[in-house]
């Protein structure tokens, strides 16, 4: 089978929940064999440890940063794409579990408008753990209906579950569902990746997605691509500050919004779900 996806993530920290996602996607991927590309920071949890033992046994190509400034998620996807050999391009969090050919679905699409720039994404199940509203491209259920930690999740029952939930239906959505989706690699590089202005993190997502509506790109998800997102455990918003920003956070979200300031010279603006749909 020729395979046409390269899978990138970009962690800190996160080995508990990254475990379980590259799990499922050798599980449950179409392209089963299809290379991971990984760049993990920090590895205070030995996240370095695990790749070193098991990067062989999952095909990953895998690089270790322990810079003291880090180049966060933003800057791990373009470390990702850039070493990417693949026609497409699969930006995952660490803390997922895809379900059964989602990665096939996702290209099917791209079948369907060849010619289009698109960002394709999968439909995501969370748990309410932040009393997150329902927006296009992600249903949010009870935290304790599939478990919402990595020791606690069921993957039987939420498999069994996507079964009677997945719908036939592709649309458009207003932008990118957060900064994961599949999207043909000559595209990524033409519109630049990710601005390593706004690194480590906060607004660097935003900044991706107006580039692409000014460049024409379509977005669309596809329900029949159904994901877990276990919700901010990149962050560790949830354990360590019980579903809160942390202080870094808050102070990278206040340095940011100034950098997108200086680069647009305005706010952007949202449609009524928060997703950004412009500037002022």
């Amino acid at each position: 089978m020729e395979n046409h996806i390269t899978f990138c993530i970009s962690t800190y920290n996160n080995l508990n929940y990254l475990k379980i996602a590259i799990d499922s996607v050798r599980s449950n991927s179409y392209f089963k064999d299809a290379p991971f590309i990984i760049h993990a920071e920090n590895c205070s949890d030995d996240t370095d440890e695990w790749l070193k033992e098991n990067h062989k046994t999952y095909n990953i190509d895998y690089y270790i940063d322990k810079n003291d400034i880090p180049i966060g998620i933003g800057g791990g996807m373009n470390f990702c794409a850039d070493r990417a050999k693949t026609e497409y391009i699969m930006f995952l969090h660490s803390d997922f579990y895809v379900t059964k050919n989602w990665d096939k679905s996702l290209l099917n699409v791209f079948d369907k408008y060849p010619k289009e720039k698109m960002w394709v994404c999968s439909h995501r199940v969370e748990p309410d753990m932040f009393g997150s509203p329902q927006r296009p491209g992600t249903v949010i259920v009870p935290k304790d209906v599939f478990g919402a930690y990595h020791d606690s999740f069921n993957p039987v029952y939420f498999e069994a579950w996507t079964q009677e939930f997945t719908e036939s239906n592709d649309f458009e959505i207003p932008k990118g569902e957060g900064v994961s989706g599949l999207i043909r690699k000559k595209d990524w590089d033409e519109i630049g990746g990710n601005d390593p202005l706004f690194a480590p993190a906060s607004w660097e997502d935003m900044d991706l997605f107006l580039r692409m509506l000014q460049n024409n790109f379509k977005f669309v998800l596809t329900s029949k691509s159904v994901i877990w997102h276990f919700g901010a455990r990149g962050s560790h918003r949830l354990e360590e500050n019980n579903g809160q920003s942390s202080d870094r956070q808050r102070k990278s979200e206040q340095i940011n919004q100034q950098k997108w300031l200086g680069k647009w010279k305005s706010f952007p603006t949202f449609d009524e779900y928060g997703m950004i749909n412009g500037i002022q």
